[in-house]
Parts: structure tokens; sequence; C-alpha cells
């Protein structure tokens, strides 16, 4: 049953990323997943190649995700490496385009890293 859960997890954590960073806006939305906070400051170029890495990172995330939950349900033991790989490609996503609807997507992967350093549930390992 572990197993099961965690698996579906993955995958649907996953699998969030790409309709929250693949939608479109129309400027009257309070996040724009186009306008990276960090990228602006740095003064780099603006929303065409910020919103191209976002894209990318978030398609990156998403992949790594399903490959850790199929992994899960295939009891592989890879799955720790691609989900902790996940978490951690998602956690700079959201530093480079923060905003506080993103906390629970930080909450989330941060607690997909501890998971995985305490190997945690057990049964999994």
């Amino acid at each position: 049953m572990t197993t099961v859960l965690v698996s579906a997890f993955l995958f649907l954590h996953g699998l969030m990323h790409l309709p929250v960073w693949l939608a479109r806006t129309d400027g009257n939305q309070p996040f724009d997943p186009r306008h990276s906070w960090a990228l602006a400051a740095a003064g780099l170029p603006g929303a065409r190649p910020a919103g191209a890495a976002a894209i990318g990172l978030a398609s990156t995330t998403a992949v790594l995700y399903v490959i850790a939950g199929a992994a899960t349900a295939a009891q592989s033991s890879g799955w720790a490496v691609a989900a902790l790989t996940a978490a951690c490609v998602g956690l700079l996503l959201k530093a480079l385009w923060f905003h506080p609807w993103l906390s629970l997507g930080v909450v989330l992967d941060a607690g997909v890293i501890t998971a995985v350093l305490t190997s945690w549930p057990a049964s999994l390992y």
C-alpha cells in the first residue's frame, strides 16, 4: 500500500508542474510563470527567455518525478535518486520564479528531499 501511495504522490506532484508553468497569462493573474524575479534582478532578458527556461525546468521536474513514480511502482531502487533530483530541480525552479502561491510546492519538494535523505518510508528501501 505504501508503494502505491508514494508512487501516486510522485506522479501527481510531477504532473502538476505542467499546468502551472504552461499556463497562458493575460496579465490579470497574480502569478506569471514567465516572470522570474531573480533573472530580472540579474538584468537578464525579458519574458520570452525566462518563460522558455521556466518551461524547460518545469518539464524536467515533471519528467523526473514521473520516472521516480514509475521506478517506485516497479519497486526499483533507483526511485530515490530520481525523486531527489526531481525535488532539487523543482526547488531551483521555485526559487528562481518564487511567488507565495508556489509555497506548497516548495514544502512538497522539501518533504521529498527529507524523506529520501532519511530513508523514509523504510518499506521502500
